[in-house]
């Protein structure tokens, strides 16, 4: 079977299930179960002969015979098994469920899978394939998966701006599916469509990998971080199907909360889209060991200050994450740049102790979440000596009469030529202003209202021309946009205000 027709057929299927109440969400994850046991089963034979832990009696050889009731009873006990067991095994299976309620569509998903050899199919195939489902799933916004997606083209730009190394560590606390460790993975490798086609405006190298290099690629380069069990288990076999850990020893992504702890290892690089929304249950003593009077959950001496704000403890995560010599590419909402209390002074330790070169006004319209306005701050990790680290910030305003739509114009990598060539990886100290592109020096953004980087320049020629608006789905999503984004705002405020 080629690859279009194996592509076809899965996605078929797909949609017969679709009919059954099964969403992509629930495909996928069932789809999860039977390709890592079929993988298993795989690797167990000749030439790999490898030992994948699996319980006799709970694999995929015990499972391909079956029809019928035998079988949707033989796949429950299997799920129920390996969801207790350790390691990988464990990660992938915690408390999966058989959502596929007819025992006969049970049995065609299973043949489908076992009529393939997936263990041998190229990795960008195997990863194409479970891609495009994810970003099926993300779409339906009844699933609620949009939140863990972010937009391919933007992570691809930002992995272009940053451009790891073999043998760097590169870390994401909220990893969603993967697509930052993905694309990190295509740069090292080479592989991915997005660098075939655009690698050479992207100055890109393929890196020349030694034995160990792929070796530490694939089990130590990456380290995540994802609180939800099903999305961490889509990221683990979103992860493997592209060349990236093992089937056996310990998953590289963690079901954890990120911030309830210091983390355990300095990185070098971090990629990261937090999740939107103001709110965390998080309670910290800061530095000086002033205690929030609620701190009941943990406490956070590594961070500047104590706030309820997810994204702005996020942030001091991500400082607090990364090697001396560490840098981060963070994609974060508008309000982190802008908001007073504990959000300026997190502002201003920020541009004081890392260096914060570099800031891209993101447009609306990109992000699966409705009402979202964000940025992508970079900036690098600088040691403690007490002096400011951060002389001063380039600002690239991509919003200012930018218009983009998830269905008639959706975010592409080009649309980001002329950022990253502004960005200028090859040598970030060596930039040109440009009309979208202007530079900003320290005194002059501490000075501002609240330290705000909320900066802006270009005037919005809509307003000036009624005759040059943009199509009417175009607008009409801005004025959705701009709605949510106020109403999230209003809610936001509401939760703030204490119970009478």
């Amino acid at each position: 079977m080629n690859t279009s027709t194996l592509i076809q057929k899965v996605w078929n299927f797909c949609h017969t299930l679709r009919d059954d109440g099964v969403g992509y969400g629930d495909y996928l994850e069932q789809l999860t179960y039977l390709l890592f046991l079929k993988m298993a089963h795989e690797y167990a034979l000749p030439p790999y002969n490898r030992d994948s832990r699996i319980p006799k009696g709970y694999d995929w050889a015990a499972l391909r015979p079956l029809a019928g009731e035998p079988l949707e009873a033989q796949y429950l006990a299997t799920l129920h098994r390996l969801g207790a067991q350790p390691g990988m095994l464990g990660a992938i299976f915690f408390k999966a469920q058989n959502k596929i309620q007819d025992p006969a569509k049970l049995s065609r998903l299973v043949q489908m899978i076992d009529e393939q050899a997936w263990v041998g199919m190229d990795a960008d195939m195997k990863g194409d394939l479970y891609e495009g489902l994810l970003q099926k799933n993300a779409e339906d916004t009844k699933s609620g998966a949009g939140q863990y997606f972010t937009p391919r083209a933007l992570i691809q730009a930002m992995v272009a701006c940053m451009r790891p190394q073999p043998g760097q560590t590169i870390a994401d606390p909220a990893c969603g599916t993967g697509g930052f460790f993905l694309a990190a993975n295509e740069w090292l490798t080479g592989t991915g469509p997005w660098l075939r086609d655009h690698g050479d405006w992207l100055g890109y190298q393929k890196p020349t990998l030694t034995k160990p290099q792929k070796a530490f690629l694939r089990d130590e380069t990456f380290h995540g971080n994802e609180i939800v069990p099903g999305t961490r288990r889509m990221c683990l076999m979103n992860l493997m199907l592209h060349g990236v850990g093992d089937l056996v020893g310990e998953p590289s992504v963690e079901r954890a909360d990120a911030l309830i702890a210091e983390p355990r290892l300095a990185v070098d690089l971090v990629l990261a889209n937090p999740p939107f929304g103001k709110k965390s249950s998080m309670t910290i003593t800061n530095e000086e060991g002033e205690e929030d009077r609620d701190a009941l959950l943990y406490e956070r001496q590594d961070f500047w200050e104590t706030t309820s704000n997810k994204q702005l403890n996020f942030l001091q995560h991500i400082v607090s994450m990364l090697a001396v010599t560490g840098r981060a590419a963070v994609v974060l909402p508008d309000n982190v740049l802008f908001e007073g209390g504990a959000g300026e002074k997190i502002r201003r330790k920020l541009l004081e102790s890392c260096d914060v070169h570099t800031i891209l006004r993101l447009p609306t319209g990109i992000f699966y979440a409705q009402g979202v306005k964000a940025n992508v701050v970079f900036f690098d990790n600088a040691p403690k000596d007490g002096r400011v680290h951060t002389k001063g910030v380039w600002f690239y305003d991509l919003r200012t009469n930018q218009h983009f739509t998830l269905k008639t114009r959706p975010l592409r990598l080009p649309d980001l030529q002329d950022f990253i060539r502004c960005y200028n990886p090859a040598n970030r100290h060596e930039r040109v202003a440009t009309e979208r592109f202007r530079y900003y020096a320290y005194d002059d953004l501490v000075n501002r209202d609240k330290a705000s980087l909320d900066v802006f320049w270009l005037k919005d020629a809509s307003l000036d021309n009624l005759d040059d608006l943009p199509p009417p789905d175009v607008l009409q999503q801005e004025i959705i946009e701009h709605l949510e984004a106020a109403l999230a705002a209003f809610r936001e405020v509401a939760a703030a205000l204490p119970a009478r």
